[in-house]
């Protein structure tokens, strides 16, 4: 019997891939993913079979992925971040379910969680992620803007922390904009925001500023994640932290 792994190996770099990911690629015969990713992974998969395309092409990826592992073949489907947030694992396990597949039968399946780029990019700046959060992408390819819209909206209003995946791109330059007018409905204009840029790998940029200045930063695009603070978030000496409220019923200075 082969065997898939679904493989999340972080942001890139090594030190962000866990022993699990790393293992799985190494035992590997077939590693398969969207071309970024083979070339960050590139040192690690010397010597295997290599399957890469380009975007858009995540059917044929899945596909492939189950072909190869339904020939006895130990295949690594890899993606950046979490293969399960925004990854292939939903599109395998759609493909695999559609034709009949259930656990436990050929090929064996396997999910290995990475880093994702919201665990990333607030190691990068601090801790804003300390209490509840929402993770939206702005990207509409496959949900409908007025979905997005209504989630932008409810995380607002619930005052999470909001991260946001694919920020900007080339054909998608008004979204944030107006997810950023959505969210000044409920939050302040000064409300704490960074932005980060490739997280962990080359061209990394980190920048703060203010929800009401969010929108034409030059690092703005499909490789940044932009995190919007909540109501207690502030920046202060370099450092992005939503408290968890440990001072209001704890002694927390230094003695």
């Amino acid at each position: 019997m082969g065997k898939l792994h679904i493989v999340g190996f972080g942001p890139g770099d090594l030190k962000n891939m866990t022993f699990w990911a790393k293992e799985a690629i190494d035992k590997s015969d077939v590693v398969i993913g969207y071309e970024t990713y083979i070339e960050l992974l590139s040192p690690y998969i010397q010597g295997k079979e290599i399957y890469e395309t380009g975007m858009t092409e995540e059917v044929d990826r899945a596909i492939f992925a189950i072909k190869k592992a339904k020939e006895g073949k130990i295949v690594s489907l890899v993606s950046s971040g979490d293969a399960g947030i925004y990854g292939m694992a939903a599109l395998v396990f759609e493909v695999l379910l559609e034709s009949g597949w259930k656990v436990g039968d050929d090929p064996e399946v396997e999910v290995i969680p990475g880093v994702t780029a919201a665990n990333a990019c607030a190691a990068l700046v601090g801790s804003p992620l300390s209490l509840d959060f929402a993770v939206i992408s702005m990207s509409d390819l496959l949900v409908p803007w007025e979905i997005i819209e209504k989630r932008i909206r409810a995380a607002a209003m619930g005052d999470f922390v909001i991260v946001i995946y694919n920020p900007k791109s080339k054909k998608r330059n008004w979204q944030l904009t107006r997810a950023r007018d959505i969210i000044m409905e409920f939050r302040d204009p000064l409300t704490p925001v960074a932005i980060v840029k490739s997280a962990f790998r080359d061209g990394q940029s980190v920048k703060f500023t203010t929800l009401k200045d969010l929108g034409d930063d030059s690092i703005l695009g499909m490789l940044a994640t932009v995190i919007i603070g909540n109501s207690t978030t502030f920046i202060k000496n370099g450092i992005m932290l939503t408290p968890r409220g440990y001072s209001s019923k704890y002694e927390v200075k230094l003695k």
